[in-house]
């Protein structure tokens, strides 16, 4: 990420980084869909449910050459950007980035602890509140320090991830007794529960859980993922943290905030996916091959993927630089989505919920894998059709406006009048 300097960030919004982060909140339901409206293995294994021939083995292929991780990496990149943005704001303003940031990041676990208990056990935000707490220390590093150590995060990653199909492994090739066979039983149909090939009475299970009341699915989700967000900073904890830190270099460096010029953009895409999407075909056509076995799978998925992640997600930084033109209608649309992001990405926990739960249209494992895309489709166009107008006359998304006047301990002016009303009298 070849730098021209470490100088301090304007504190100024970049709708360079919206437009990214509209692709990202739009690109990330392509994922998530599938744990909305599918048992869970389904999300990592598509012949565990929901179909894996066909229209649906095509979703699974676009879906894992493209989108998955790649998203949420993007995400990650433009949060450790954030950080770096917010704390320059707040020193430009005579507030103290400490306290802006860790205010920030306790009412982001806040939210992210209630949008998995009320609503969805796949949350993210309380892991980035958590991940970015830990980030914030790392934001004066110089650049090649940043690139240095988020590499280095990375394949503290792959070890993390390899654990998973380690223990596939020792667990499919150890057993020298009958009492040591079945107990390695038990535990690879737990891992077979998750990443492979779930068992009928656990399907059955998950069935008749989602398809049920809000109450006993509020009740089975406290008790199976409460603890979801300590769980997920020690197993996916390296890897977010690597991805911030690099996305705070990408922003120094130019390339996030679309300083390249357009021809290093191109070389880098060609480059960085040149590499990276090969090698992904290449998993993926070993994947079909297997059968979508519980060992590659689980190779597959974790620690071979996250080698060549990063790549990806660069690739993908650089596509949409060269891809959206500042001023065209989509990349409006897009940067008004990214704008508010916070807000539609709980608001698709909202929607997703409500039309696969029991207690809204109870449509839960009805829909083979591509069925799927023409819901997604809809909630897309929704976002993109209102977030403009919203902004058009509100500063911010609702809540963003609610998270930015917790952290600042007072209302914020949201209507854009009130805002020029405001300003007006404090001069």
């Amino acid at each position: 990420m070849a730098p021209p300097s470490n100088s301090v960030v304007k504190p100024q919004r970049l709708e360079s980084l919206d437009r990214i982060r509209g692709v990202a909140v739009l690109g990330i339901l392509l994922l998530n869909i599938v744990g909305f409206a599918l048992p869970g293995a389904a999300y990592e294994n598509p012949r565990a449910y929901g179909g894996w021939h066909g229209a649906d083995l095509l979703a699974w292929g676009v879906n894992f050459l493209l989108f998955d991780g790649k998203m949420r990496g993007l995400f990650s990149f433009l949060f450790g950007a954030s950080i770096l943005l917010i704390a320059d704001a707040a020193q430009a303003g005579g507030r103290d980035p400490v306290r802006v940031h860790y205010t920030r990041m306790a009412w982001l676990l806040v939210f992210g602890v209630a949008h998995l208990c009320l609503l969805w056990d796949g949350d993210i935000l309380a892991h980035y509140a958590l991940v970015g707490a830990l980030a914030f220390p790392l934001r004066r590093l110089p650049t090649e320090r940043l690139v240095i150590l988020g590499l280095l995060l990375v394949v503290a990653a792959m070890a993390v991830f390899a654990l998973v199909p380690l223990l596939v492994w020792t667990l499919q090739h150890q057993a020298s007794d009958v009492a040591g066979a079945q107990a390695n039983a038990g535990q690879l149909q737990s891992l077979n529960n998750s990443f492979g090939i779930p068992s009928a009475q656990a399907i059955a299970r998950e069935l008749a859980q989602y398809r049920g009341g809000y109450l006993p699915i509020l009740r089975a989700r406290i008790a199976e993922s409460g603890t979801n967000p300590l769980a997920m900073l020690f197993f996916y904890g390296p890897e977010t943290l690597a991805y911030m830190l690099l996305g705070m270099a990408s922003l120094r460096s130019g390339l996030l905030g679309g300083a390249w010029p357009r021809e290093r953009y191109r070389r880098w895409l060609r480059c960085c996916w040149g590499f990276a999407l090969p090698a992904y075909a290449a998993l993926a056509a070993w994947l079909v091959a297997s059968g979508f076995a519980l060992l590659p799978v689980t190779l597959a998925s974790l620690p071979l993927t996250a080698l060549v992640r990063p790549l990806m997600i660069v690739g993908w930084i650089c596509l949409l630089h060269l891809a959206l033109h500042p001023g065209s209608a989509l990349a409006s649309r897009l940067a008004a989505a990214g704008q508010m992001a916070f807000t539609n990405y709980l608001m698709t926990s909202l929607l997703c919920t409500s039309i696969f739960y029991g207690y809204g249209l109870g449509w839960f494992g009805h829909f083979s894998r591509w069925q799927l895309y023409p819901i997604v489709v809809a909630v897309w166009l929704l976002i993109l059709l209102w977030s403009k107008p919203w902004l058009a006359r509100f500063r911010f998304g609702p809540l963003e406006w609610l998270w930015r006047s917790l952290a600042r301990g007072a209302v914020q002016p949201m209507r854009r009048t009130d805002f020029a009303r405001s300003a007006i009298a404090s001069q």
